[in-house]
């Protein structure tokens, strides 16, 4: 039986035929639509390697199935850049060496981007941490992670407060 939703994929609305109401929404994004930045990490929801935004929200997308989420905006990787221009959290990890092999990097920023969102991410390295603390990297790149986490608060911040004036 096949089922169709409604989703806003990185601002492009798409209508999905499902033929499997198991289906998870990383597997839709990864195996049907070509969106193969989220990783496929665990698979169980425990590294955090397949995290996207979901109507603005963090979640594991490995644990989502696809058909509950009809008429949700989806957030991905590849949809963080702005007209060729990396979004602050992907340049901060970048310039604070936030990434290693770069398995968990996407999930990690869309974590970070989620973190920052939710006005739980600040100048306090602890609360970053803990904030993170559902995204495992397994090259131990977290100094890295916090810094660039916290240095992306900050030009969000500096970015709001001037589009504000």
């Amino acid at each position: 039986m096949n089922h169709s939703i409604r989703l806003t994929i990185n601002g492009t609305a798409r209508e999905v035929d499902i033929d499997d109401p198991r289906v998870t929404l990383l597997d839709l994004l990864r195996e049907r639509l070509d969106l193969t930045g989220t990783k496929k990490g665990c698979d169980r929801g425990q590294c955090g390697a397949c995290t996207i935004l979901v109507d603005g929200r963090r979640i594991n997308s490995c644990l989502a199935l696809a058909i509950s989420f009809d008429g949700a905006d989806v957030t991905t990787i590849e949809g963080l850049a702005t007209n060729g221009e990396l979004h602050p959290v992907q340049a901060a990890f970048i310039e604070h060496d936030g990434f290693q092999c770069g398995y968990c990097t996407p999930g990690q920023i869309m974590s970070a981007v989620g973190l920052i969102a939710e006005g739980q991410a600040g100048a306090d390295p602890e609360r970053v941490r803990e904030g993170m603390s559902g995204n495992l990297c397994r090259c131990g790149a977290y100094a890295g992670i916090t810094e660039a986490v916290i240095d992306a608060h900050g030009r969000l911040v500096e970015k709001n407060q001037e589009n504000a004036a």
